[in-house]
């Protein structure tokens, strides 16, 4: 089972672990919400997690631009 990162803005590949034994204190996912976990975690079809995140490029313009957050999508 591999996890893998994406950006749930840009859709951008921000990182992978392949790593067979990680619990959900190690990837700080026992942090989260029940409903920030549904709306963050996914399976796929293989079996492997997709976790929806912030790339840097996204995180920064957000920064720049805090009404951003109210929109849907701000990625053209």
């Amino acid at each position: 089972m591999a996890i893998h990162y994406h950006c749930r803005h840009c859709g951008k590949h921000v990182g992978s672990l392949d790593q067979k034994e990680l619990t959900s204190e190690q990837l700080g996912f026992h942090e989260l919400t029940s409903e920030e976990r549904q709306a963050m975690i996914n399976y796929d079809k293989q079996g492997h997690v997709q976790v929806k995140t912030i790339c840097e490029d996204c995180h920064e313009a957000l920064e720049r631009n805090p009404d951003y957050y109210a929109l849907d999508s701000f990625i053209q």
